[in-house]
């Protein structure tokens, strides 16, 4: 699990809650059930279960693989539209082709993110590029869905490239932890993810035994996603391992451990931790479509099916009605 690290975390700039900050009481911990998306890339439902007022404003997020991929057998996803919503894709391990039919994408790897403001609409695909397809190897993500409020559901499209190198490095004053700061802002450091929806978004490692106590501004919501690893989660230490969401209370710091043995194949604990102004507007959510009405919705899909979110390019010999 590369992403993006440092040799030393001590070298970096460290953040800790202070002494008077009030903790995040652990409501919940999920387990994510399994499934498949696209052509077949095995997934993680990070928030399936979770009642969505403690998710606002997020809809769902994706643990892709971890998977080790023989020749031949990479897998994406075909094309298909996106309406009221922005996709995040995080790349920890492998690489990612994207394209839109507007002539947006790009390639993402290790540490990179890619960060698409569907807005108002468009097709794109997601596919691991033909000389990966050839060689096989570890593929290695998130998916994660932001809303957008109904001002901007029907903003012009845009895509942010976020390299793993311009993303913001911090540590825990012991050193303990390596923290990513990938969007939003903490303690006052930000991540280069440009953001409607205030939101943080961070990726964590943790080394055997080490403890994360981190500033949560109040008015977000909690989230501690673990990607790789087990520890506990809060001031109750309630148990967590890989494929578990812990849903955070109201408070001011959320805190994060590490096991002190961790399995063979895991070093460290790594966690994504989200945090989110809630939107707090009606939400009608279907497939690939996210507005605030049944209405909209059924706008979104005539729009769809009529070609006014873009057609796929011809280079790929398909026409939209292949979909």
């Amino acid at each position: 699990m590369p992403a993006v690290t440092v040799e030393n975390p001590l070298t970096l700039p460290r953040v800790t809650a202070p002494t008077d900050a009030v903790a995040r009481p652990v409501l919940a911990v999920t387990t994510a059930p399994s499934g498949f998306e696209g052509e077949g890339f095995p997934v993680r439902r990070a928030f399936a279960g979770i009642n969505y007022r403690h998710l606002d404003p997020f809809i769902m997020m994706d643990q892709m693989g971890e998977v080790e991929y023989a020749p031949g057998e990479p897998k994406g996803t075909p094309w298909h539209p996106h309406r009221g919503f922005e996709t995040v894709t995080y790349i920890i391990d492998g690489i990612f082709d994207h394209q839109d039919s507007q002539g947006g994408g790009g390639t993402i790897t290790n540490g990179d993110t890619q960060w698409m403001t569907a807005g108002s609409g468009l097709l794109h695909i997601e596919a691991p590029p033909e000389h990966l397809v050839m060689s096989g190897g570890l593929f290695h993500g998130l998916q994660l869905w932001v809303n957008l409020p109904a001002k901007d559901k029907m903003m012009a499209p845009r895509y942010q490239d976020i390299r793993g190198g311009s993303v913001q490095l911090l540590s825990t004053p012991d050193g303990g932890a390596l923290l990513r700061v990938i969007a939003g802002e903490l303690d006052g450091h930000a991540g280069p993810g440009v953001t409607h929806t205030p939101i943080t978004m961070v990726h964590a490692t943790l080394a055997p035994g080490a403890e994360l106590t981190l500033p949560w501004r109040e008015d977000f919501n909690g989230l501690a996603y673990v990607l790789a690893g087990r520890g506990s989660v809060g001031a109750d230490r309630r148990p967590v391992h890989t494929g578990q969401t812990a849903v955070f209370g109201a408070g001011s710091s959320l805190t994060v451990r590490a096991d002190e043995k961790q399995d063979s194949n895991t070093p460290d604990m790594e966690v994504v931790l989200l945090g989110g102004q809630p939107i707090r507007e009606p939400m009608a959510h279907y497939g690939p479509f996210v507005m605030n009405t049944r209405e909209e919705l059924q706008q979104a899909f005539d729009d769809f099916q009529k070609g006014r979110l873009g057609t796929i390019p011809a280079v790929h010999g398909m026409s939209e009605g292949g979909l």
